[in-house]
């Protein structure tokens, strides 16, 4: 992979189509882990709303157990979030170019720690169902972070009814008949926006249906290739910084 394509994809000088292009990948990262950790524990992890229902509905049936696991998940969500946001603010005021790039390769890291390890932990499932929900939970809120900061809230990647609902409304305009309404403003559709959103849905069902297949055939391992990506791209600011505090110490 190009040094310079992965230092514009995870550097801290952002143009909108490096937006586009990291969102792209980690919404198929998102959509493998969704996929994949469903084959393994049975819950989808990539969006909240899921789980806050299942607060609801096990509070009411008195499934003290399953809320409590609902409630960790949720809390987990946030933590992902929080310290993308705590590495994010520490790197700007350290002056780091690796101010996006430290978050994804925490995340790297987290999804290469599921896959090399998953596979020995899966036999004890009262401990090895509840962790897995918590670390999944937890890369997809320090993902959906990572994004909604590098591209000031434009892009999501972890969860797709807000994309589809965008998309709707998108649709609806560009449907839309204008009659001539002269005092008013035309309704236009916005075509770029369109097809990001498009290119997220598809990437996000490309993920699923990779990291289903791959767990299905190479089990917990399958998740490596997506770490190892990850790795390679943020690895470079990180380096990048490296390099610049050492010559400047020198």
């Amino acid at each position: 992979m190009p040094v310079a394509f992965a230092r514009q994809l995870t550097g801290p000088d952002r143009t909108q189509r490096a937006d586009r292009h990291l969102g792209l990948l980690l919404a198929a990262v998102a959509g493998a882990l969704n996929a994949g950790g469903f084959l393994a524990v049975r819950q989808y992890t990539s969006h909240v709303t899921g789980a806050v229902s299942s607060v609801a509905d096990n509070l009411v049936l008195g499934e003290w157990a399953l809320v409590v696991d609902a409630i960790a998940g949720v809390l987990a969500f946030v933590l992902g979030a929080m310290t993308c946001a705590l590495l994010v603010n520490f790197a700007r005021r350290a002056r780091l170019r690796s101010e996006f790039a430290i978050a994804l390769l925490l995340e790297a890291v987290l999804i290469l720690v599921f896959g090399l390890l998953g596979a020995r932990l899966a036999h004890n499932e009262a401990l090895f169902i509840p962790l897995t929900v918590a670390l999944l939970c937890y890369i997809m809120g320090l993902q959906n972070a990572v994004i909604t900061k590098v591209s000031n809230a434009v892009i999501r990647t972890t969860h797709m009814t807000g994309i589809v609902t965008d998309m709707g409304i998108e649709l609806g305009k560009l449907v839309y008949i204008n009659r001539g309404e002269a005092e008013m403003a035309p309704v236009r559709a916005n075509r770029d926006r369109l097809a990001m959103l498009a290119g997220l849905l598809c990437c996000f069902l490309v993920g699923g249906l990779l990291g289903a297949y791959g767990f299905q055939r190479l089990g917990y391992i399958s998740t490596v290739p997506m770490a190892v990506v990850l790795a390679t791209l943020a690895l470079v600011p990180v380096v990048d910084d490296v390099k610049s505090r050492w010559g400047a110490s020198h």
